[in-house]
């Protein structure tokens, strides 16, 4: 179908009888009518002219026929605009031209071709609109169909998910209770065994750095020697995790088979670091070794690169006890001296690791308030002051390490009664 028009109604027109008579389906029919219309209006409202031409040609394979309908603009001034029609052109080389080519039925094509297949009488232009639109609302009320359907999977989807998602975590919660058990086990098996001195109060605080993964290298051990002294080894050992809990073992139980064996104070974290390294080249740890006689209240104190004690007197007068020395896997390991002092029945010796005061990152900060933490609870029960030390010191917490506290003090005689 050919022809020239100036006018979008009869360009429209015929756009539509010509898409009729090849028989397309009416949606698009309506497309290829908008697009055509899209294309002209600029031109008819220049008043130029354009032409319409259609004929029927065979895809690049040969087989399936297609409509072929051009637009030409003759007296165009640009290149025809022919982006974001409601049906996409084929490309073409001809600035002022646009066509587009629509596949057709082969059953419905024209028996040859260029020359369209008479059909039944043309529909008028109402006609055509109504059909047209009905279409349109056909293929929406199916979009609107499939758009639920896809809502209703969805939703079944999320259903299924957020159940799988609860019943996940509930999952995950008695994994986290089991490891948690497990773990909690380990730890105690690794804490030596409650210890009862005569004359001492003793009580400790361990808190990892990860709830989940209490096996961190801050380990302690007490036992009395021969003469009934109290020794007590604070090891924390670098690292993390199982390997340093290992390293921090062997420390401890290198010191506690030393001091068994009698060997000097002084001499022992130097005698430790000769038999592990060999074995362990990697292990570093430092160590405090403590060393308190219960009925004379003396305090022996060795120490290897670690944090030193604090003692809290009765009247309430601190000091930090420094002692230098090397810890074990160090260069020149071993503490250079013993430091000795006395407790007093009242005063409170309080051992731990750098968790505790190195919390905000600020060591000399940390001990100065360790010291008021110390003074508010020296007259709590001493089987709660490690914990409420430790609490009262995490209120801020920027650099968090497992932390280790434990606290020595011998009690008050009775009102009256001579020590």
């Amino acid at each position: 179908m050919n022809g020239t028009f100036s006018a979008l109604p009869a360009l429209r027109r015929a756009v539509r009888r010509a898409a009729q008579r090849y028989g397309l389906p009416a949606e698009v029919r309506s497309r290829l009518v908008l697009s055509v219309a899209d294309v002209a209006a600029p031109e008819f409202a220049a008043r130029r002219t354009v032409t319409f031409v259609t004929d029927v040609e065979t895809d690049r394979d040969g087989g399936t026929p297609v409509m072929a309908a051009t637009l030409t603009a003759p007296h165009t001034l640009g290149p025809l605009i022919a982006t974001d029609l409601p049906l996409p052109p084929a490309p073409t080389t001809p600035a002022t031209s646009v066509t587009w080519r629509v596949p057709l039925a082969k059953e419905g094509a024209p028996q040859r071709l260029g020359r369209p297949q008479p059909g039944s009488a043309p529909q008028s232009e109402a006609e055509a609109l109504d059909e047209e639109l009905r279409a349109t609302l056909a293929h929406a009320d199916v979009l609107m169909a499939e758009h639920r359907r896809l809502k209703h999977e969805l939703a079944e989807t999320n259903g299924g998910v957020l159940a799988l998602y609860v019943q996940l975590e509930e999952r995950d919660e008695q994994l986290r209770q089991a490891h948690g058990s497990m773990l909690k086990e380990l730890e105690d098996a690794l804490r030596p065994a409650p210890l009862r001195v005569e004359g001492l109060e003793l009580a400790v605080h361990y808190e990892p750095a990860d709830p989940h993964a209490p096996t961190g290298g801050d380990l302690y051990d007490w036992f009395t020697l021969a003469d009934g002294t109290l020794h007590v080894t604070i090891v924390d050992a670098l690292g993390h995790g199982v390997r340093s809990t290992r390293s921090a073992l062997d420390v401890t139980h290198a010191v506690r088979t030393l001091a068994l064996e009698g060997h000097p104070l002084q001499s022992i974290l130097g005698r430790a670091h000769d038999l592990l390294t060999p074995l362990d080249p990697a292990l570093m740890a430092t160590a405090l070794l403590a060393r308190i006689h219960p009925a004379t209240g003396e305090v022996q104190l060795a120490n290897g690169s670690h944090p030193p004690a604090l003692l809290l007197q009765a009247g309430g007068s601190a000091r930090y006890l420094q002692v230098p020395g090397r810890g074990v896997g160090f260069p020149m390991p071993g503490s250079e001296r013993v430091l000795r002092t006395r407790l007093d029945p009242g005063d409170l010796l309080i051992l731990y690791t750098d968790g505790l005061t190195e919390s905000r990152r600020n060591p000399l900060e940390g001990e100065e308030r360790l010291v008021a933490s110390a003074r508010r609870h020296a007259e709590k029960p001493l089987a709660a002051i490690p914990a409420a030390i430790a609490a009262e010191m995490h209120t801020v917490v920027l650099h968090p390490d497992d932390t280790l506290a434990l606290a020595i003090r011998i009690p008050r005689p009775p009102h009256g009664t001579p020590r």
